[in-house]
């Protein structure tokens, strides 16, 4: 019996670790092929397809129609969890028919969004004329500051998912004594 939760228990762990937060429904509908890169070129090119996207929240609109970010698009990772990157591919709108609370959604915060493409808007942004491509909200997950920094050790300016990865942690070093290495705490 033992030998079993040995086995089991570790294998559910992992497979817990690697759940996406937007639901079955949702990512069956996506079409993983659209790339933000052909999408932000053409947005009319896919026009009725349902893509996956995340990034950080620009700045947050509400009018009688509904609701609307502007989202900095970034790369997500297994669990849908935008990348904290320099690589963007550029901007899109995700609307909505709901009110989407400025308090709370507010700049700098991480989303992921499955959206239908209807098609794009230009806008001024700073002294250009850009073109959003605009998807409409399917489902929207609000990421919690501490779900994104979980894994940032500022001390060492790299990011571990498990402490036990991390070369310069050991648990029986006294806190005390300085620690051996190139970094020092």
């Amino acid at each position: 019996m033992k030998k079993i939760f040995f086995i089991v228990m570790p294998a559910m762990l992992l497979m817990s670790g690697c759940a996406h937060v937007i639901s079955d429904q949702s990512m069956g509908l996506v079409d993983r092929t659209i790339a933000f890169g052909s999408l932000r070129e053409n947005p009319e090119a896919f026009i009725g397809k349902y893509v996956l996207l995340g990034g950080s929240i620009v700045s947050t609109k509400n009018t009688n129609e509904g609701g609307e970010l502007e989202v900095v698009q970034l790369p997500l990772d297994s669990s849908g969890s935008p990348e904290d990157s320099y690589n963007s591919g550029g901007r899109f709108l995700a609307v909505g028919s709901g009110f989407l609370d400025p308090a709370i959604y507010k700049q700098g915060r991480m989303v992921t969004v499955v959206g239908e493409v209807k098609g794009k808007r230009g806008m001024p942004l700073d002294e250009v004329e850009y073109t959003y491509p605009v998807i409409a909200i399917r489902e929207l997950y609000l990421w919690k500051p501490s779900e994104i920094d979980r894994y940032y050790y500022p001390s060492h300016g790299y990011y571990y998912p498990y402490y036990w990865y991390d070369p310069w942690f050991d648990p029986w070093w006294p806190y005390w004594y300085h620690r051996p290495g190139p970094f020092r705490r």
